[in-house]
């Protein structure tokens, strides 16, 4: 199967290994298009696959074709591809805000695909949720799912609007939990113990917590509560930061995301 990428990112790069590494595809089956020469020469180099800066040369290429570039960069890497696409080709986007309906629309293709990943993409941990439109067959929809399970996991959805929810939750939310690691860091450190034990002390309670619940399937307010005994330090620490609606604040965050993503959908 040959795949082709618009744009060479870290998104697209971290899928082009996924697929690579789970045979999906072969590195003579995969080609790039990138305005960037410094990316064409670094995934030529590194990963063997073909490169083009012709962006119609790739769509004509592939059987699919994964559009990989940013939101701001949509409009140009567009430019000249209205019905390059063959009749029964794949397009898999993973632009945010991009609607089914405008990228159909600008490429006049019906066979698409909209998907949000998440960067734990990059090492196979990622979380992806997708839809596409009516045209796409069952075998395409199955291919789609094959791709985008090999940097994780994947959730198909039926409504297109949970694609936008998506990006503000999953898409977004591995910023909102560096931002969290990074103050427990600080906190640590200010409270006096050394960087490099709180760091590691940091990022093994976050995963050991993530892993915990889901392997157990409790509720988080049930494991929180294992951890919260009356009148001991959690609780103390719970009370300051009710007191400061931290649960408020990140779900204003995830609407404000939200709203965002819609906004870049026109």
């Amino acid at each position: 199967m040959k795949v082709a990428f618009i744009g060479g990112g870290t998104m697209g790069e971290a899928m082009i290994k996924a697929i690579l590494q789970k045979s999906i595809a072969s590195p003579s089956d995969v080609m790039v298009s990138d305005i960037s020469a410094e990316r064409r020469s670094h995934l030529s180099e590194h990963l063997g696959v073909s490169v083009t800066a012709d962006n119609r040369e790739a769509v004509r290429w592939g059987e699919v074709t994964v559009l990989a570039v940013k939101p701001q960069a949509l409009p140009r890497a567009l430019i000249g591809l209205e019905g390059v696409a063959k009749p029964q080709q794949l397009i898999l986007s993973i632009v945010a805000g991009a609607s089914l309906k405008a990228l159909s629309s600008a490429l006049k293709h019906h066979q698409v695909v909209r998907a949000m990943p998440n960067t734990p993409a990059q090492i196979g941990e990622g979380i992806t949720v997708w839809t596409c439109t009516e045209r796409v067959t069952e075998e395409q929809r199955r291919l789609a799912g094959s791709i985008l399970a090999a940097t994780g996991d994947e959730i198909a959805v039926d409504e297109e609007r949970y694609i936008d929810m998506a990006t503000a939750l999953s898409g977004s939310g591995p910023a909102y939990v560096y931002l969290v690691m990074e103050a427990l860091i600080d906190a640590g450190v200010y409270i006096g113990m050394p960087r490099a034990t709180v760091e590691r002390l940091v990022l093994r309670t976050l995963l050991g917590s993530a892993r915990l619940a889901e392997e157990t399937g409790r509720h988080p307010a049930e494991l929180r509560n294992m951890v919260t005994s009356p009148g001991g330090t959690t609780a103390e620490a719970l009370v300051v930061l009710e007191e400061a609606r931290l649960r408020s604040v990140l779900m204003d965050a995830v609407v404000a995301a939200y709203e965002k993503a819609r906004s870049l959908g026109g």
